[in-house]
């Protein structure tokens, strides 16, 4: 049976996802929305069609792709602290409880919590734009799942990297810096490891209405993560930055210092991370 997919959004998780399912030899289709106009593409030599959909104004066709779907998976950022795919699909979401739909949130959502390890049950601190906006919608999701017992689950995502974006790329790209800020932690995922865990959610019959930190073991520094991929690379000849001088979203940022805890991801999906840590994903890169 071929099982088919519709991504809100296609970026990396989708594409890594979607390399993840060919690997697996699974039969599958899938479509996907962009905010260009709608149109036939491929991707890893699959076709899909891209539909337009950008804020309110959207191809109708993806009505029928909602209705035909066996997954929905969303990752479209949230506009004005509010969840779009909800605003415009949320009624035609409600229609068939057994769709299985995930939507990608952050775990911008905890705020700062001067260091310490933070879990699905800590509070929600969130003071930054882009943390008030993944708040909102979670809200709007789990409203929609409370009122209609959708087949939801939230995945709260740390700062992912890849092969196309992480340390190692950046020291090369240059500058060589590093942000220099005391008892400043945050947490980060491989993008693979992503796209391990999301097929495990959904194939998991068992799981509704949950929400996960997706995280790997070991929380650490923007310090130590450049200089550990600066020793990689036997660059010599890094400078600090004070994270008081940073501007704009960065610094927004670098205001909230946590440690995600993935217990629950673990015990509840049975996921063993392929790249427990920064050190085990930046030497892959390397290689």
């Amino acid at each position: 049976m071929t099982e088919k997919y519709f991504f809100f959004g296609f970026g990396q998780v989708a594409k890594y996802y979607i390399e993840h399912l060919i690997k697996k030899k699974k039969k599958f289709s899938f479509n996907a929305t962009s905010t260009s106009k709608t149109k036939l593409k491929f991707f890893k030599e699959k076709k899909y069609i891209s539909f337009k959909f950008k804020d309110y104004e959207f191809d109708k066709n993806i009505y029928y792709e909602i209705l035909c779907s066996d997954y929905i998976i969303v990752s479209i950022p949230p506009k004005k602290h509010r969840d779009l795919v909800v605003e415009n699909f949320g009624p035609l979401l409600s229609f068939d409880f057994k769709k299985k739909i995930v939507y990608l949130s952050a775990t911008s959502v905890y705020g700062n919590h001067s260091g310490k390890w933070v879990s699905e049950k800590s509070k929600l601190k969130t003071r930054t734009n882009m943390g008030k906006g993944r708040l909102g919608a979670e809200k709007s999701w789990m409203k929609l799942f409370s009122k209609y017992k959708l087949n939801l689950n939230i995945l709260r995502l740390s700062g992912i990297y890849s092969k196309e974006n992480n340390a190692l790329k950046r020291l090369k790209n240059g500058p060589r810096i590093y942000i220099k800020k005391n008892n400043q932690f945050f947490s980060r995922i491989r993008v693979e490891d992503i796209a391990r865990v999301l097929d495990k959610v959904l194939n998991n019959n068992k799981i509704k209405g949950e929400i996960f930190n997706i995280s790997d073991d070991f929380p650490a520094s923007n310090e130590e993560i450049t200089k550990y991929a600066a020793k990689l690379l036997n660059i010599n000849d890094l400078s600090s930055v004070n994270s008081n001088k940073l501007q704009g979203s960065i610094k927004d940022f670098y205001k909230d210092s946590k440690k995600v805890d993935n217990f629950k991801m673990k015990k509840i999906l049975k996921i063993k991370l392929k790249y427990p840590s920064y050190k085990e994903g930046l030497r892959d890169l390397r290689n």
